[in-house]
């Protein structure tokens, strides 16, 4: 048996490679949209990809399941168990696609898969068990666990309210996930190898863990929250509902693309270098929008084209940034540090859903073309008088709404940067804001957010002293 993770460090994803080694077949599941990197790895290892699993309908990312299919003689296996909502819409009739129910067996060469429903993060969930029978086993090797079970922590019940927008069914949600984890773990041995969705760093979760696999047992020791929930249901519903971040706005569009279909493409479009004049003139285009990849907040704040939204690249903030303050339908032109940088971006952005890439410039050229001639006005949090910005003013604090309840600045109002596109009607045009967060990292995303949306807004850099300070009064982590 094969058994290789595969991990996006920017959207904190894992997808997996099983492949039985006798007969020369591979199971690819919960991939990403870009397939070609899946069937570069198989072949290194005289693989051939004849089958894809997903475990749910995801939310962070746009399937590859989809790129998959087209390939006729591909097995797909996906859940039947999310009900007329949550089923998938996409494969219709295609031949070689079977809808998966708890307790259902497949096997690729010798490797024997069995779907496990662990409803709660969505209600379409499973997760696979994988036995290796060529090997000899009668019991498995390890449970791949999609977005139910992470090292260090569970998935998050609160994604079908909080992103895709279903009143009221959070809690039931929180609900089933506590059923799902005591029922469906109990007859695992300890030494079940646990396959996570995501690591560190992933929105799918609280507190994920950095270490990239780990053991039934050891989940069982050291698992906060599945310890709760094996022995405190309520109290798991009420912990696991509390404090989660607020997902960015494209979670809803992956929601739906992800059930419903999105065009195929056969791999991530190119994007064009365009002169300074050329640049300029798509620019001024009503859909197009502009994403300033350069990673240094300080010269982004001190000199930028006008209307552009800061994305880090080579930073989790790239995505969430695009996703949080774009639209489907935008057009994306790109300034980036170095011509390397653009395969990068555009591999990133198509993986959470844009593909319409109409060209780059490097901020060199565009500095050189004085293209870089806004700016938004910048202070260090040293030098910030909360006080007198409320006298000119209004601060808005960007982070979570957990981090603001566990400490914020006197005056300021909470809109965390993720949310600030659907709740905008909730900020005054005619007041000056004064924006930040913890660190400074988020705030200046959200200062050119609102920038670009015709707001005065100054960007307050540096870290929220007086903010831990607060949150360290009242003993809550910060």
């Amino acid at each position: 048996m094969f058994l290789r993770q595969l991990f996006d460090p920017y959207l904190a994803q894992y997808a997996y490679l099983i492949g039985c080694q006798r007969t020369g077949e591979a199971l690819i599941i919960d991939p990403e949209r870009d397939i070609d990197r899946y069937d570069a790895l198989a072949r290194e290892n005289n693989l051939r990809i004849t089958a894809v699993a997903e475990t749910h309908i995801h939310a962070d990312f746009v399937s590859g399941a989809r790129e998959f299919s087209q390939r006729p003689e591909l097995h797909l296996y996906l859940s039947a168990e999310g009900g007329a909502d949550w089923s998938y819409r996409w494969p219709g009739d295609r031949a070689n696609t079977r809808f998966l129910h708890h307790g259902d067996v497949f096997r690729v060469g010798n490797i024997r898969i069995e779907a496990v429903h662990t409803p709660g993060h969505t209600p379409e969930h499973i997760c696979f068990l994988v036995t290796d029978e060529g090997g000899g086993a009668q019991e498995p090797i390890a449970l791949v666990t999609g977005d139910f079970l992470f090292v260090g922590d569970v998935g998050r019940p609160d994604l079908l309210e909080s992103a895709a927008g279903i009143a009221g069914i959070g809690h039931t949600s929180a609900e089933q996930l506590q059923h799902s984890l005591a029922e469906r773990l109990s007859s695992l041995g300890d030494y079940v190898q646990i396959l996570p969705g995501h690591g560190a760093g992933s929105a799918c979760g609280k507190s994920l863990g950095a270490v990239p696999t780990s053991t039934m047992g050891y989940e069982r020791r050291y698992n906060s929250p599945l310890k709760m929930a094996l022995s405190n249901g309520p109290k798991f519903v009420e912990e696991i509902l509390a404090g989660q971040p607020e997902p960015p706005p494209y979670f809803a569009t992956m929601k739906r693309v992800n059930r419903d279909g999105i065009a195929i493409t056969n791999g991530v479009p190119m994007a064009a270098a365009l002169s300074a004049e050329a640049f300029a003139q798509v620019a001024a285009e009503p859909s197009v929008k502009v994403l300033d990849a350069r990673e240094n907040r300080a010269a982004f704040a001190a000199a930028h084209f006008p209307g552009s939204l800061f994305a880090p690249l080579s930073t989790p903030f790239f995505s969430v940034a695009a996703g949080s303050y774009l639209d489907p339908e935008n057009a994306i032109l790109l300034i980036v540090e170095r011509e390397a940088d653009v395969d990068l971006a555009t591999q990133q952005l198509y993986r959470i859903g844009f593909d319409r890439f109409v060209g780059w410039i490097s901020a060199s050229e565009a500095a050189a073309a004085h293209l870089l001639s806004a700016k938004v006005e910048r202070v260090d949090f040293t030098e910030f008088n909360p006080g007198r910005a409320l006298a000119h003013g209004r601060i808005l604090d960007v982070r979570t709404s957990a981090e603001f309840a566990a400490g914020h600045l006197d005056g300021s109002i909470s809109l965390p940067y993720t949310r600030l596109k659907p709740r905008l009607a909730e900020l005054d045009h005619d007041r000056k804001w004064f924006v930040h967060c913890g660190s400074g990292k988020r705030a200046a995303l959200a200062a050119s957010f609102l920038q670009s949306e015709g707001y005065e807004v100054i960007y307050v850099d540096g870290t929220c002293e007086e903010c831990a300070a607060i949150a360290r009064q009242q003993q809550v982590a910060h």
